[in-house]
């Protein structure tokens, strides 16, 4: 059992990297940076909009002031909810175990890629941003604070992950962290002490429900 939950949103309530790893490399190529999704995915997965800005003009793109909003204007074209993720939130609710959702990215692209999929309001008054709270992830002030603003213990929290930075977050925060892996072996977030599951309907039984 657990008495919070703790979502990631890409990758894991909705299925964005994909789709923003396609809107990234097109952008950043179009901006003196050539890349494909796979490099894109490689380079920055798990760092929030403005370290990937950075990391691309250290890289040699050369980016407008305005450049993370033309990145959320793109994402604005559809992602998908992951499969198995509104039963999971089905029965946390019939139980009345809460949930929240932690974030590298900002509230405005989870307005965007939790709105168009009908989660926002799921998650109304649960959502945490690294943009906001100045804490991403890998440290593990982000996961914290949630937390604390539940009134829950980090030892009684679990987390569901799909990154090695999220990861790591859980585990310095001292939580228990389920890492979604669809493809691949996972063994990178299973020996940074994550538990893998291949599908979000496994996470009832992981937690004894």
């Amino acid at each position: 059992m657990a008495d919070l939950i703790l979502f990631d949103c890409d990758g894991v309530l909705v299925d964005s990297e994909g789709p923003s790893n396609t809107v990234l490399a097109k952008n950043l190529s179009g901006h003196g940076l050539p890349m494909t999704p796979e490099d894109c995915e490689a380079q920055f997965i798990g760092g929030t909009m403005a370290m990937v800005g950075e990391k691309a003009r250290t890289m040699g793109a050369q980016l407008p002031d305005n450049w993370i909003d033309e990145i959320y204007a793109r994402l604005s074209e559809g992602v998908d909810v992951i499969a198995g993720i509104p039963g999971v939130l089905d029965r946390l609710e019939a139980l009345g175990i809460p949930f929240c959702v932690c974030s590298n990215g900002s509230e405005e692209k989870m307005t965007i890629t939790l709105g168009q999929t009908g989660l926002w309001d799921r998650f109304d008054g649960a959502i945490y941003s690294a943009h906001t709270l100045g804490a991403a992830k890998p440290d593990p002030d982000l996961y914290l604070i949630a937390a604390e603003r539940h009134g829950i213990d980090p030892a009684h929290c679990v987390v569901v992950e799909d990154s090695l930075a999220g990861v790591t977050a859980a585990i310095r925060a001292g939580m228990r962290c389920l890492a979604y892996v669809a493809q691949g072996d996972g063994v990178r977030l299973s020996d940074q002490g994550a538990e893998i599951i291949r599908q979000m309907s496994e996470i009832p039984e992981r937690l004894g429900l």
